[in-house]
């Protein structure tokens, strides 16, 4: 019976996530828009983070999702575009889809940006189906305490996630997994 109902809920939360995303994405709509929130985005980043800038001038690409909506209560989602930088020019455009169940409630806008240090970590952008985080390449989410620490020496993942401009009132203990798709190519 326990069994059961945990997946009823899970149900709901992919339910939930895929009703977030339900209309059609068209990454063309509205790329200029999207280009000009991810510059704003990464010199906010920089500035408040130097070691991810540092990151990225070694990376071989950045993923950058400027704006990211999450709301919700027990069953929450969350929906965002981005960009993918690589030598300074974008080469695709993504979204990031999230669908939870837990103890949780509230609503957030937050931005992140994924640091992509290995050709591994950009080629599974890639892959037929989209990449789910937790299940590519190692993932290193770094705050700002350790952003400070962070050097070459300590640096060793193919991926570094910074997150900024977060907004809004997010809390509880979730089970969570990100799926980020591509959508186009400019």
């Amino acid at each position: 019976m326990f069994m059961f109902s945990r997946l009823k809920i899970a149900a709901l939360a992919v339910s939930f996530a895929a009703a977030l995303t339900a209309a059609p994405v068209q990454a063309k709509d509205n790329t200029a828009e999207l280009e000009a929130m991810a510059d704003a985005a990464l010199t906010k980043l920089y500035e408040k983070a130097p070691k991810a800038r540092e990151r990225a001038d070694s990376a071989k690409g950045v993923l950058v999702f400027p704006e990211i909506g999450k709301g919700g209560f027990i069953v929450a989602g969350q929906y965002g575009k981005g960009v993918l930088r690589q030598g300074g020019k974008s080469t695709g455009y993504f979204s990031s889809t999230q669908g939870s169940v837990g103890l949780q409630a509230g609503i957030q806008k937050f931005g992140y940006a994924l640091v992509l240090m290995t050709d591994k970590a950009v080629k599974q952008l890639d892959a037929a189906d989209g990449w789910e985080v937790g299940a590519g390449p190692s993932i290193v989410v770094v705050d700002e305490g350790a952003a400070v620490s962070l050097s070459t020496r300590t640096a060793k993942a193919d991926v570094y996630a910074f997150t900024f401009d977060q907004k809004g009132l997010m809390g509880g203990i979730a089970l969570e997994g990100t799926k980020i798709t591509r959508l186009d190519r400019p």
